[in-house]
């Protein structure tokens, strides 16, 4: 099995190694990607919620020419071998020299690190058990095994870690056999333990945290090099905590304090008084949509009571066919609402054009015996189409090309409906 360097030292950067087998995982469109097994290996495999290391294997030829070969990923198989993937094969047997990339490592360090010790505040300080740990590209994530955590009690877990890192607390490596692990766990200094044989590595922060993991981190705490908690949500199994840590939360306070300052700047404030002017201006927008509402339908029931006076009762039936393209669906359903509820033995059929499909709403005034829903949902069967509504309004939709045939037919139906009735 490979030597894995990084439990001995996770801020090794290069390292020798030698390869011991090689296979070929895939081939797209004619590209193969290998998996290469070392005799020892810095570079850190994809789990325990911890993404995977990158970097660069070279290789030195009897002529002098270097070969490098990038490294895009690294996992763990069933057997514990680590494989490091590469679009470049390497014979069994050369030797190499192998390159992390730093940056990359660093910030893992700090967010898994950071891990831990938020993870001990929180079961210290609310007995807010962690049950999973997540690392992601721009934030990491824990969740917690309580029903929900007050935002004070955020506060205090964040200051308290705070002050944790700036002790600068030593954090120490180590590997037990699995007996003495057990009794840990049982005496209860160990927070958890994996189910796996043979020696287990604990991760302890020093009077503060002892916890099994295979993971990188830091050598002492200020290290980590600051946390931010950025905000909590509920989950299936509990409450999912948001956070970053070191250059991450330097980075997200940068970001945040630049869109502070843009919208500060959108609206002619100061910063501190950014989200009191958000709120007033969402009182106003409240405010103008009322009143804009009320505007609308003061304007629906007057264009209900001019185009009541356009069409005249034939045959006991008003029937009002209207196409409107510079209304929309909303407000032709409200006119057509307004104009069968204000004159009697009234048919609407309105339509909007604003969009494609087309709305069409129909209605009926009350002292009419037919059910508007049915007849709208029979026409547009017949057309292919659904629909359908109540007794007194219905509503479907259709395509400008077709609207002319739907319309003749309701109007068809209707008339028909109510002379049977008559």
């Amino acid at each position: 099995m490979v030597d894995r360097l990084y439990y001995l030292d996770s801020y090794l950067q290069s390292f020798s190694a030698r390869v011991t087998d090689i296979r070929e995982l895939s081939r797209v469109d004619g590209q193969a990607v290998w998996q290469v097994a070392l005799d020892r290996s810095a570079f850190y495999p994809t789990s325990g919620g911890q993404p995977h290391d990158v970097g660069i294997l070279r290789a030195t030829s009897r002529s002098g020419a270097v070969l490098e070969v990038p490294v895009i990923s690294v996992d763990e198989d069933e057997h514990g071998e680590v494989w490091h993937q590469t679009l470049k094969p390497l014979l069994a047997g050369t030797e190499v020299t192998g390159e992390i990339e730093w940056p990359r490592r660093l910030d893992h360090i700090q967010q898994h690190s950071g891990q831990h010790l938020l993870s001990a505040v929180f079961a210290r300080e609310l007995q807010a058990q962690t049950v999973s740990f997540h690392l992601g590209e721009a934030s990491s994530t824990i969740d917690l095994a309580v029903d929900a955590v007050a935002h004070h009690s955020l506060e205090r877990v964040e200051r308290i870690a705070n002050e944790l890192i700036a002790e600068d607390r030593t954090v120490i490596a180590r590997v037990v056999e699995r007996e003495e692990a057990e009794a840990m766990l049982a005496a209860g200094t160990l927070r958890k333990l994996p189910e796996r044989e043979g020696t287990i590595r604990l991760i302890e922060i020093v009077d503060c945290d002892l916890n099994a993991c295979g993971g990188t981190h830091v050598r002492s705490t200020g290290q980590i090099g600051g946390l931010l908690i950025r905000g909590i949500e509920r989950v299936r199994h509990g409450v999912r905590v948001e956070f970053v840590c070191g250059l991450r939360a330097v980075a997200a306070a940068r970001q945040d304090f630049t869109m502070l300052s843009k919208s500060a700047a959108l609206l002619s404030a100061s910063r501190s008084d950014v989200s009191l002017n958000i709120e007033r201006l969402l009182a106003e927008t409240k405010a103008k949509a009322k009143e804009q509402q009320r505007l609308r339908e003061d304007l629906a029931t007057y264009h209900a009571s001019r185009l009541a006076v356009e069409e005249m009762i034939v045959d006991h039936l008003r029937i009002v066919r209207r196409i409107f393209a510079d209304r929309d669906a909303e407000y032709v359903k409200l006119l057509a609402s307004r104009l069968v509820a204000s004159v009697p033995q009234t048919v609407a059929m309105l339509v909007s054009t604003q969009k494609e499909p087309a709305m069409v709403v129909l209605g009926r005034s009350g002292d009419l015996d037919f059910h508007a829903g049915n007849v709208m949902k029979n026409a547009l069967a017949s057309i292919g189409l659904r629909g359908g509504g109540s007794a007194d309004l219905a509503q479907g939709q259709v395509s400008h090309a077709q609207l002319k045939e739907l319309l003749d037919s309701l109007v068809a139906a209707v008339r028909e409906s109510c002379s049977a009735r008559a």
